[in-house]
């Protein structure tokens, strides 16, 4: 099916002016200033877009999608996240996870629903492992589970400085940061290791011990959370200041909120490439409380607001960089000929008006279909 998007603003994510989008199949087929693709007969359906924005769809790398364990024993277990809920939020890729709970959650229920989701026309990605180490595999073998596993893309999320973690040593994470680069290799996967960090002592003290004393490269971890309180968020600037991602988690209150994290990190002059934001969404929050998808629209959506901030390293927070980090791009996190056909468009005020994925019309007139 061939769809024309016409007249839309998009941020690519640079800012491109007022262009028409030409939508084949999955694919975004063409991307032209507006006027320069002509309606003909094989193009099915034109859709009018004139005072719209438009955004690659967002990429949410941290979600438990199967929902987290309960922090208050088995009646606070947390149920399986809803399409609904992901499609309104404008995400159109999502990376599932485990966190404390690896024993009455289970790989396989997370794999499971990764493809429900996926047929309900999302893209999926999952992480074998938990907060425990050694991690709960599907094979027996990281190596293993990311080279034969198709929707593994690298392990997490591994807690360290949480009471909640297995307190592992640094030998045994060096093992696991080695099998995951390993599989990743072979099994032409991202191989990355999504770090939990606590409110613990340590901080990222273990992961820094890692990067010093491994050849493994520091792109591979993606340490998240790291704005849950002001000393970690401190010790992350200089972990980003090396070189390596760091990962901002949204509706973020008791620690830094994210629109506050974002101008620290553009007063610092600090390289926003290697920041991404996540949702944590279905995860259990300590004292109470679940995590919602639709905080890391709002809070990009502030940010977008914010005249202070620049539009274009905003969203890449959650297109560009994530697709980046996970190798994804730019079939993910960008709007290019040849990309995934992920379109989130708002109108003038970030309202989700529309969103397709991989090309097909799942929200419209802000409903999802």
């Amino acid at each position: 099916m061939l769809t024309l998007l016409k007249n839309l603003e998009c941020y690519c994510p640079d800012y491109s002016g007022k262009n028409d989008i030409l939508i084949a199949g999955e694919k975004i087929y063409k991307l032209l200033p507006a006027g320069e693709i002509k309606e003909t007969g094989l193009i099915e359906s034109v859709i009018e877009c004139d005072g719209l924005f438009a955004f690659p769809g967002l990429i949410d790398q941290h979600v438990h999608i199967i929902g987290g364990g309960g922090e208050q024993s088995f009646a606070s277990r947390v149920p399986e996240i809803d399409i609904s809920e992901i499609l309104m939020a404008g995400v159109t890729t999502v990376v599932g996870l485990l966190g404390a709970d690896g024993c009455t959650k289970r790989l396989e229920s997370l794999y499971a629903k990764a493809k429900g989701l996926e047929a309900q026309g999302i893209t999926t990605f999952i992480y074998t492992g938990s907060y425990s180490v050694p991690a709960v595999t599907f094979t027996n073998s990281i190596i293993r589970d990311l080279v034969l596993i198709d929707k593994v893309i690298g392990v997490g999320e591994i807690a360290i400085s949480d009471h909640r973690s297995a307190h592992p040593e640094l030998s045994e994470l060096l093992r696991l940061a080695s099998d995951t680069h390993l599989g990743g290799l072979l099994g032409g996967k991202a191989g990355v290791v999504h770090f939990h960090l606590g409110d613990g002592k340590s901080g990222l003290k273990q992961l820094l011990q890692i990067v010093e004393r491994s050849d493994l490269p520091i792109e591979q971890f993606v340490p998240s959370h790291v704005n849950r309180n002001p000393a970690l968020f401190i010790q992350s600037l200089e972990y980003l200041k090396d070189g390596g991602n760091i990962d901002l988690t949204a509706g973020e209150t008791a620690g830094i909120a994210v629109q506050e994290a974002i101008c620290k990190l553009l007063e610092g002059d600090f390289d926003l490439s290697k920041v991404t934001l996540s949702s944590d969404a279905g995860g259990s929050i300590p004292g109470g409380g679940v995590g919602r998808m639709q905080t890391l629209y709002d809070d990009l959506k502030a940010c977008l607001c914010d005249e202070k901030l620049n539009k274009e390293a905003v969203i890449r927070l959650s297109t560009e960089n994530v697709a980046k980090v996970l190798k994804l791009y730019p079939r993910k996190g960008a709007l290019k000929e040849g990309s995934d056909a992920d379109i989130l468009i708002t109108d003038k005020n970030y309202k989700v008006i529309k969103l397709f994925c991989l090309g097909s019309l799942k929200v419209d007139d802000g409903k999802v279909l």
